[in-house]
C-alpha cells in the first residue's frame, strides 16, 4: 500500500506544484492514484491557506476529492490545526462529511479522546507516532491501541544518513504495536531513505509533496504523480535488497 500525502503543511511558497484549493487537491489526488497510489491523506485548507478542522473546510475537500477518486481518504488532525484538546475534540464530533480515517499524533495532548470519537463514529484512526517524541510508548500502553486502523511510524530526522537508523530505533519502541499494521515514512532529505527501508521490511509507505518536494536525483517534483510513480520504483527496486545495495545502486 502507498499512500500518498498531497500537501500537509506546505504552501505556495513552496512552488506551484502544492495544491491547496479542493478543486486543485482533487485533481492531484486524481493524477496520484492514476500513478498508483492506493490512499489519500490530506491537510483541508482555508481559501487563506491555513490547516483547519472545521467542517466548513473539511466538508468540500473531502467531496471534491471523492468526486474524482473511488480510494480511501483521509485527513489530520494534528494539533498545529487546532491547538486547544478541547476545542479539537469539539471540532472532530461537528463533522458532517466523514473522511475513510484520520491520522491522530499520539504525542499530543488529547489525542486519545479525538482517537475514541472518530472510532467511535466509524472513522478509522491512523495512530500517528512521530521518531523523538514518546508517542510509540503512549500508543504501547493505549487500551485503544488494539481498534485503530494502522501505526503510522513518522520518521522526523531529515538526515539522510540517520533516517534510517532513526527509523529503526522508531520501530523498536513501537514493538508489536497492538498487531496492527504499519505504515513507516520519512521527510524531506530522510523521506527517500526511509521509503527504501519500508521496501526492505515488506511495510506500508506514503510519499508525496507533504514529505518531499525532490525526487532521489534531486530534482524537483512536477507533483504529487511524479512522486508517487518514483516511489512504486524505489519501493520495488528495494524489495529484498540490503541496505548496503540499497545505497549502492537504487538511489536513482
Amino acid at each position: 500500500m502507498v499512500q500518498v500525502c498531497l500537501n500537509g503543511r506546505r504552501s505556495a511558497v513552496d512552488g506551484a506544484s502544492v495544491p491547496m484549493s479542493p478543486q486543485e487537491l482533487a485533481r492531484s489526488a486524481a493524477e496520484a492514484v492514476a500513478a498508483g497510489a492506493t490512499e489519500i491523506h490530506v491537510h483541508p485548507r482555508t481559501p487563506c491557506g491555513h490547516d483547519s478542522l472545521s467542517p466548513r473546510v473539511l466538508a468540500p475537500t473531502l467531496e471534491a476529492i471523492r468526486a474524482r477518486v473511488a480510494v480511501p481518504v483521509g485527513v489530520t488532525t494534528g494539533a498545529w490545526a487546532e491547538p486547544d484538546p478541547a476545542a479539537r475534540l469539539a471540532r472532530v464530533r461537528s463533522w458532517s462529511v466523514l473522511p475513510d480515517f484520520a491520522s491522530v499524533n499520539w504525542h499530543e495532548p488529547g489525542a486519545e479522546a479525538v482517537a475514541r470519537q472518530l472510532l467511535d463514529t466509524g472513522v478509522g484512526v491512523e495512530a500517528g507516532l512521530w521518531s523523538g517524541t514518546d508517542g510509540a510508548a503512549r500508543f504501547a500502553r493505549s487500551p485503544i491501541g488494539p481498534r485503530v486502523l494502522r501505526a503510522l511510524a513518522e520518521v522526523t530526522d531529515p538526515d539522510p544518513a540517520t533516517a534510517g537508523s532513526s527509523a529503526r530505533t522508531l520501530l523498536s519502541a513501537l514493538g508489536e504495536a497492538h498487531g496492527r499494521p504499519v505504515l513507516l515514512h520519512g521527510e524531506e532529505d530522510g523521506t527517500w531513505p526511509v521509503l527504501r527501508l519500508a521496501a526492505r521490511l515488506g511495510l506500508a509507505t506514503r510519499i508525496g509533496l507533504e514529505d518531499t518536494l525532490f525526487l532521489p536525483d534531486g530534482r524537483h517534483a512536477s507533483g504529487n504523480a511524479d512522486l508517487v510513480a518514483e516511489g512504486l520504483v524505489q519501493y520495488a527496486r528495494s524489495r529484498g535488497r540490503t541496505e548496503a545495495e540499497d545505497h549502492d545502486g537504487s538511489s536513482r
